[in-house]
């Protein structure tokens, strides 16, 4: 079975599919591994270090296509790459297959037996291969040196002869991987760190760290879904938590947001008039832009200034430590390998927990119940 992994033609995407180390891994095991000439550059891995690892370079994309019975990418692929894929070939990637709904029938359509990486569930057995987990834990960090570049104050408190600096107030909202990963680095860089979530439950998560928990009365019993995320609130919920969370954000200095829903637009947590009315020289930097993002006033791809407070819009921060997040990324796709290629053919076992939750098209059929249930409410 040939493993190919093409190079990455998103804008500003520098990931790649596949490590060295992990197509090593892979050739080991008795899998032919095809890398697309230059698509280890971006991460700094050249084709040298892939040949040495043991796996052959296609010259261009076209020829790694023709071949691959397993292709590899980290962005979902363009209408172009699916007509490249080998009728009946499987496709492993970020799809966003929940908002997607066109590329998801046109894999269906090519009878592309796909996987979507978002979509592995979130169980012990899994973790290995959770790359949205893998790849938030880099968002989260990156998130607060963006904040700690852009605020004109220190993070730390500093006691020197001109007298006391007091350390920065940082609020994170949202304490999911990236939140938490945002709560230990800010802490690591000194700042004083609130938390806050919907979900009661990660109350103890984010004192573990060192931060403080910010506890908000919005009258919801249950905000989990049974994946561990953050139900979407109703609507009388969601405004209350906009009226408490304006009123608490004039005291940051900086402001984190990671709030998502799968599928969904990202919850409104900061409105415009939240921001108007934070401290001049606040930064907010919100990582859901790319869902529509927590702040109102969000730009994605984009740093925009309103009433003094700096708004930060990335949409994808992995991308810019392509090092550790190819890695990561490798790692968890090769598990995920492991789990559906049996000695060096396809043997896909629906019955299989991770299967069923990662499957998203296969035998022409769209075979995910939340990709199904996403495109009926589209239509509705």
């Amino acid at each position: 079975m040939k493993i190919g992994v093409p190079k990455e033609i998103a804008p500003g995407e520098r990931r790649v599919g596949l490590t060295p180390d992990a197509a090593a891994a892979l050739v080991k095991s008795g899998l032919d591994v095809l890398i697309e000439s230059g698509a280890g550059d971006g991460a700094f891995h050249a084709d040298a270090a892939f040949e040495a690892a043991g796996a052959r370079i296609a010259p261009d994309a076209a020829a790694l296509y023709g071949q691959a019975d397993v292709v590899v990418k980290v962005q979902r692929p363009t209408s172009a790459e699916v007509d490249q894929l080998r009728e009946g070939a499987v496709l492993v990637s970020f799809l966003q297959a929940l908002t997607s709904a066109e590329l998801v029938q046109r894999l269906a359509a090519r009878r592309i037996t796909s996987f979507g990486m978002e979509g592995i569930p979130r169980i012990s057995r899994a973790q290995k291969m959770d790359a949205l987990s893998s790849q938030a834990n880099l968002a989260g960090y990156k998130a607060v040196l963006i904040a700690a570049e852009s605020l004109p104050k220190f993070f730390p408190m500093l006691m020197t002869a001109a007298g006391t600096v007091f350390a920065a107030r940082a609020l994170v909202m949202g304490a999911g991987v990236a939140g938490l990963q945002a709560i230990a680095t800010a802490r690591r860089l000194g700042a004083q760190v609130w938390g806050y979530d919907v979900r009661p439950v990660v109350k103890e998560q984010v004192e573990s760290l060192g931060a403080k928990f910010l506890q908000l009365e919005l009258g919801v019993a249950d905000a989990e879904d049974q994946g561990g995320y953050a139900k979407a609130l109703s609507a009388d919920a969601a405004k209350r938590q906009q009226e408490l969370l304006a009123e608490k954000t004039k005291d940051f200095d900086v402001v984190i947001t990671t709030a998502l829903v799968p599928g969904r637009p990202a919850p409104r947590l900061v409105t415009k008039e939240t921001v108007a009315g934070m401290r001049p020289g606040s930064v907010i930097v919100d990582l859901a832009a790319e869902a529509g993002g927590n702040c109102e006033l969000t730009q994605p791809d984009r740093v925009v200034v309103e009433h003094g407070v700096t708004i930060h819009g990335p949409t994808n921060l992995p991308a810019t430590m392509p090092v550790n997040a190819s890695q990561l990324y490798a790692r968890n796709v090769t598990e995920l390998l492991r789990e559906f290629v049996k000695d060096g053919t396809l043997a896909l076992d629906f019955a299989d927990e991770i299967i069923k939750g990662a499957c998203i098209t296969h035998g022409g059929e769209i075979v995910s119940e939340a990709a199904n249930a996403a495109a009926a409410r589209k239509t509705a």
